[in-house]
């Protein structure tokens, strides 16, 4: 579906959109900083673990042959500090969330990337590379302490434009008065009581938190790579340092492309947890099913800022299950037609019918659109709209076609369908939205998540259903108005089938100023109380 001739990404080295090219022919080397690994993450984490498992299943499409490295940080200040709080062995803890995260990156459908190092089990591959930047004459030791001299580091803010006087000492550690220059940060920190720590040629102590990257890239990919991505609140001062002692380790040290994705807001200000506005992955994987997740957050291109709203994670749940639902009735009625295939054997071959002039020109459509998107950039934002919701219209006209048993068209409109359906969930498949569950599987796992958000069971539901049915039978019909709205209001509704009533997930109908009040009740109560009953 696409060419990687045309693919173009943006460097935010150079700062423009580049034509993407790698070092070796075929192959691509890519690393992402991970989390620090010292609490749930949250879907500020997921975002940038989204849109790089995209990128990943995006260059595997192109052909190529891809080794991806997402570190854990699994030693740090921060680590030591919640730890201490929680009387626990820092490694011990750390590892119970890198295990957590784990978790919730399966439940994104975040494919597993070839490797996923971590800073405690690198600890050689670190010293060396701090013995290497020493013996370069671009380090100094002070006390079992080893700083970087970002004096003997003349590109230094190449990629951040940042000047040596605004690097943010201390934003880990309490400033040291000890330091050559006061931008000077650590390498190597000698240990302090009841802290972890490993011995090194300086004496024991652990790595500084930029020297890990530096040190786990190189060692799976060499000190030459294709891309290095992560948040952009990275940019300065970790991926500037990274640079800088990576370069000073080996003067052939380059990456490529530098590549950040933007920040989830919340009230359009950062999301993160020293500001304590932040959502855990699993506070909205309790309410909302993980693929709507995940769509919410490929609803923006990766480099802008992605505003958190209860009422978008409403629509990004709607949205699956419209396509989930379409790709099940799709499912639904071709099943008779392919058994019918089965059973006529290879004699069915002379029967096999062409996609319709009609159908070619939406699956044109919808491959053409792909490509153009995602090779400006992964431009995610525009995919799920425009041609692909033409082809989900196209299905389902297609659907109602052969239900009505028009027996000229009915092969050639079976056909289409297959074709079709192939095309969309190819799509979904490279976006990581192709559940490995059944269609109907996921359709009722959003239901249990509607009637969770709403505080009820199905059995309540159906007892509505039945009340306004009884309604209706009286032609009480400002009843039956009043139960249809009371479960829209909570977002629930009801559609009549013929003589049936089914129900369906759907977005809350209510006005405006109760559409805050319960933002801010998702906002501020615990998960439990969340999922209670309220008006």
């Amino acid at each position: 579906m696409a060419e990687k001739e045309g693919f173009r990404v943006y460097n935010s080295m150079t700062q423009q959109k580049e034509i993407f090219n790698t070092q070796v022919p075929g192959r691509v080397g890519m690393y992402v900083c991970g989390v620090t690994a010292y609490d749930l993450s949250h879907i500020g984490h997921a975002r940038a673990a989204v849109n790089f498992d995209v990128l990943y299943r995006y260059l595997q499409h192109l052909g190529y042959e891809v080794t991806y490295v997402r570190n854990f940080t699994d030693v740090d200040d921060k680590i030591i500090r919640r730890a201490n709080e929680l009387g626990e062995e820092p490694l011990n803890l750390s590892n119970r969330f890198c295990q957590e995260y784990l978790v919730d990156m399966a439940d994104l459908q975040c494919l597993t990337p070839t490797h996923q190092p971590r800073v405690s089990e690198h600890m050689e591959q670190i010293k060396d590379m701090i013995t290497q930047i020493i013996n370069n004459d671009s380090a100094y030791v002070v006390d079992g302490d080893v700083y970087f001299s970002v004096d003997k580091s003349p590109n230094y803010g190449q990629l951040s434009g940042q000047k040596l006087e605004n690097n943010r000492a201390g934003e880990r550690v309490a400033v040291d008065t000890r330091k050559r220059n006061p931008a000077d940060f650590a390498l190597w920190k000698a240990a302090k009581p009841d802290e972890p720590s490993w011995d090194s040629p300086w004496g024991p102590g652990r790595p500084g938190w930029h020297i890990e990257c530096s040190a786990m890239s190189a060692h799976y990919l060499s000190y030459s790579f294709d891309i290095h991505g992560g948040g952009i609140d990275l940019i300065f001062p970790h991926h500037e340092n990274e640079i800088a002692q990576s370069c000073a380790a080996c003067q052939e040290s380059r990456v490529s492309y530098w590549m950040h994705n933007g920040h989830v807001t919340n009230n359009n200000e950062k999301m993160s947890k020293s500001l304590g506005n932040f959502f855990t992955i699993r506070q909205i994987t309790e309410r909302y099913h993980p693929l709507a997740l995940r769509l919410f957050l490929l609803s923006a291109h990766y480099r802008s800022p992605l505003n958190y709203t209860v009422l978008l994670l409403e629509s990004a749940s709607d949205a699956v299950y419209y396509i989930y639902q379409t790709l099940q009735d799709c499912e639904d009625v071709l099943s008779p037609f392919q058994q019918e295939s089965l059973k006529e054997g290879p004699e069915r071959k002379s029967k096999t019918a062409r996609v319709t002039p009609a159908a070619q020109e939406c699956i044109s459509k919808l491959r053409s659109e792909f490509q153009s998107k995602m090779s400006d950039d992964l431009n995610t934002a525009q995919i799920l709209t425009c041609a692909f919701q033409d082809a989900l219209k196209f299905i389902n006209s297609s659907l109602n076609i052969l239900k009505k048993k028009q027996q000229k068209q009915q092969l050639s409109v079976v056909q289409s369908l297959i074709e079709l359906e192939k095309e969309v969930k190819e799509v979904l498949n490279i976006l990581g939205l192709l559940s490995p569950s059944t269609y109907l599987e996921v359709l009722l796992q959003l239901k249990d998540k509607a009637l969770k958000r709403a505080g009820w069971e199905e059995s309540y539901v159906l007892n509505q259903i039945e009340e306004r049915k009884l309604a209706r039978e009286n032609k009480d019909f400002l009843k039956s108005d009043q139960i249809r709205a009371a479960l829209t209001l909570k977002g629930i509704a009801l559609m009549d089938v013929g003589k049936e009533t089914i129900w369906r997930p759907c977005i809350p109908v209510e006005p405006v100023q109760r559409a805050q009040t319960v933002e801010q009740e998702h906002k501020t109560l615990p998960i439990e109380q969340k999922t209670g009953t309220t008006g």
